[in-house]
This record gives structure tokens, C-alpha cells and sequence, in this order.
């Protein structure tokens, strides 16, 4: 846990529960895959199937940390590219591991005023909460349609 260096605590605890969350996604997504969970039927790519869904789930966690960075004009957080949708099963665990790592870094030390500014009409706190929502809320997706699936 620690990031006992973080200036801004509601920034620290965020960045912890991201920590805790996208590898309780994985995990889900994993077992969803052994159960042979079929994502509904729908015109959005990132469902096309499970490996998209897991690519988009690992690109957002990315592309919230680089956003948060551009508009706090922080150096670029140096996150790689999301594995391919052919690699993503086989890479997941270690990019996982990268974003995590990458995330720690940015925003230790930067005050809570930082948190407040406003860009495209949402605050960077905002945003950091939004990029911790979003493996929660298709992680319950994804346990929702194995328990339909266990009716």
C-alpha cells in the first residue's frame, strides 16, 4: 500500500484503490473466460468480445493518467500502448503490473488545489475518480452475467 510521499491524500487513496480495483477486473474477467461468458450482443467494438473488452478496460486506465498529465502539463507518464486484442490474455498480467506502476508516479506532488482545476468540464479529482469506477463497473457487468448464466 504506502505512497506515503503523496502530498494530496484523496489523490494517494485513488491511485490505492485503482490498485485494488483493475486487478479484481482481471481476475473477474478471467473467470468469466473459464465460464465461457458470452458478452451481449451489440454495435460497440469494445464487446466485440472478451479480449476487446479487456483491451478497452487496460487502454482507459492508460488514457486517464495520460489525460490527467497533458492537462496538468506533468512529462508524458510513459504508459505503453494497451497490448492488441491478440495479445492482451498473454501480456494482461504484466501490463497490469506496468499501468500500476505508472500510476504511482504523476501526482505525489502536486497540492489538492491541482485536483480542483477544471478541464472539458470535469475536474482532474473527477476524472481520477472516474478512471477507478470504470474496471468496477464492468467487473459487475461481468458478475452479473455469470450469475445469469448460473439461473
Amino acid at each position: 500500500m504506502e505512497l506515503l510521499n503523496y502530498k494530496f491524500r484523496g489523490a494517494r487513496s485513488l491511485v490505492l484503490l485503482h490498485e485494488f480495483h483493475l486487478p479484481s477486473f482481471y481476475n473477474t474477467w478471467k473467470q468469466a473466460k473459464e465460464e465461457g461468458i458470452k458478452l451481449p450482443e451489440t454495435d460497440n467494438p469494445d464487446y466485440e468480445s472478451m479480449q476487446t473488452l479487456l483491451v478497452h478496460v487496460l487502454g482507459w486506465a492508460g488514457n486517464y493518467m495520460r489525460w490527467i498529465c497533458k492537462n496538468l502539463n506533468l512529462s508524458d507518464p510513459e504508459i505503453s500502448t494497451v497490448p492488441s486484442k491478440e495479445e492482451v490474455e498473454e501480456k494482461a498480467e504484466d501490463y497490469i503490473k506496468h499501468l500500476l506502476e505508472r500510476w504511482r508516479i504523476p501526482l505525489a506532488d502536486l497540492e489538492w488545489e491541482k485536483f480542483e482545476l477544471v478541464f472539458e468540464d470535469r475536474t482532474i479529482l473527477a476524472m481520477m475518480e472516474h478512471a477507478v469506477m470504470h474496471p468496477i463497473r464492468h467487473e459487475f457487468q461481468l458478475k452479473e452475467l455469470m450469475s445469469a448464466g448460473k439461473q
